[in-house]
């Protein structure tokens, strides 16, 4: 019969253990490990596609979110190991199998050729000149340009003369369009922007490029902080770009710092966070709240493989820390259509409990988390095959709050739509910032601004958006899973 009796083995060992230990199924599945481990970094003899593809389709078979969903991944999809072998055989290459196995409207799951690539990416190392940018494109005229969100601090852009607000319209000496190889002209080690403004609805070039250089370069996704004194209040800030456990302690200092201060509301600035650990968005979310210690936070779903698995509210950060909680009733977020993931987490969790004001655009719509799959007998990091380097981040769960929401493909809805206006984007965290003053302006007096934008755009591409941790909600638990003979 088909090997697939190994993978049925490995899902009843599973099964049988965690009802002996009372741990959800899931629970013993060791997830996304990087330290700690032998280094393969040298391929022994290096693995053939059907090697690789093998251990695609077994990945797929036992953690795929939508496994259901894909014919091909059912556990009685094949009566003989022949028919396996040659289903195995008629892929051109792992990519091949990877995306043929994925249910048609999934544009999130990946397969990467060196997992220590994702493993850094996941960590917030990357290769990258520091410059955070949006593309953006004109719906009236069809140009499209680069806007700078943000800079790194210390990064090549910072160093470099590159702030916020600045436009471009051409890279390495080429202009910006709709069509252009966005993933190339970034992907450069070392290259160049062209300065531009925007006169009307048209982009005009400037006299003035800035030479960048890629390096590595480690994010801490706490950008700015700010307490902002008014009348009657006293305002925290919080621009955060990622949800990186490396750095949740300084996120739970951060929060000292405001609960020192005395802080009465408070504005965590999403507009660019793409997501991250599942874990740091329940810290961040235990952080502003505290009141809710053992209540649910989410359930995590998965295929019919596993038991569903609830997230509660803690009083202890991931790295063991006692959390820094603020026992807010209320909280604003402001997001854009880049706001996803772990962001859209934070916020779906939280409405359930306390008064969730969103101010800004509809946010990405992924409620979907994933984990890395190795080739190794157990899926893990630990004894993976050292012929190949291929890993798995398939979409392996999805969200649900305490109220029973999931599935908001659409994003989430803000309560006050604001778009950022690209010819006046402000400073971050400056209560003169378009969004976070129309926030202020909602505390203060109850009303909200009205919004004049010079023209209409589209948001078309931004900084890492080819890149393995883009649009990431993902768990790093570190839990034992059984051996498998």
């Amino acid at each position: 019969m088909f090997n697939s009796a190994l993978v049925l083995t490995f899902k009843q060992k599973l099964y049988e253990m965690s009802k002996k230990m009372k741990f959800p199924l899931i629970a013993l599945v060791v997830f996304l490990t990087y330290s700690c481990h032998e280094d393969i970094d040298d391929e022994l003899d290096p693995a053939s596609d059907a090697e690789i593809n093998d251990f695609i389709w077994k990945g797929m078979n036992v953690f795929y979110l939508y496994k259901s969903d894909v014919p091909d991944l059912a556990d009685d999809r094949f009566n003989s190991d022949e028919e396996y072998t040659e289903y195995l055989n008629s892929f051109d290459s792992p990519e091949t199998l990877f995306n043929s196995v994925l249910r048609d409207d999934d544009e999130f799951s990946i397969i990467v050729e060196d997992f220590r690539v994702l493993e850094q990416s996941l960590d917030g190392v990357s290769l990258d000149s520091g410059m955070r940018f949006g593309l953006a494109l004109i719906e009236s005229s069809g140009e499209v340009f680069g806007y700078v969100r943000y800079v790194v601090n210390d990064s090549p852009a910072d160093q470099q003369g590159v702030e916020r607000g600045m436009l471009f319209n051409k890279v390495s000496g080429e202009v910006l369009t709709e069509n252009s190889d966005f993933s190339g002209l970034f992907s450069q080690q070392n290259f160049s922007i062209g300065l531009a403004e925007l006169n009307g609805s048209s982009v005009e070039a400037l006299d003035q490029t800035i030479d960048l250089t890629q390096v590595e370069i480690t994010e801490n996704p706490i950008h700015r902080t700010n307490v902002i004194d008014m009348a009657n209040d006293k305002v925290g800030y919080l621009m955060y770009t990622g949800f990186i456990d490396d750095f949740v302690n300084q996120l739970n200092s951060v929060f000292g710092q405001f609960a020192s201060e005395n802080i009465t509301e408070l504005v965590v600035d999403l507009r660019y966070n793409s997501g991250g650990n599942i874990s740091t968005a329940e810290d961040l979310s235990s952080m502003i709240t505290g009141q809710f210690n053992g209540e649910l936070f989410a359930t995590q779903a998965f295929n019919n493989n596993f038991e569903d698995r609830d997230i509660l509210f803690d009083n202890e950060t991931s790295s063991g820390a006692s959390i820094n909680s603020l026992n807010l009733n209320r909280v604003y977020f402001i997001t854009t259509s880049s706001t996803a993931s772990a962001s859209e987490l934070v916020i779906s969790a939280l409405s359930p409990y306390i008064d969730v004001v969103q101010v800004g655009t509809t946010t990405t719509g992924k409620f979907q988390g994933s984990r890395t799959i190795y080739d190794s007998p157990d899926f893990t990091r630990q004894n993976a095959n050292p012929n190949h380097k291929y890993a798995l981040q398939p979409l392996v769960l999805k969200t649900v709050n305490a109220n029973g929401l999931t599935d908001f493909s659409n994003g989430l809805t803000p309560d006050v739509e604001q778009s950022e206006d690209l010819t006046n984007l402000g400073q971050l965290g400056e209560p003169t910032e378009p969004l976070l003053s129309n926030i202020l302006n909602i505390i203060g007096n109850g009303r909200t601004s009205p919004q004049h934008l010079p023209f209409e755009y589209e948001i078309i591409g931004e900084t890492k958006m080819n890149t393995p941790d883009f649009q990431r909600m993902y768990t790093n638990e570190k839990l034992i899973s059984p051996q498998i003979p």
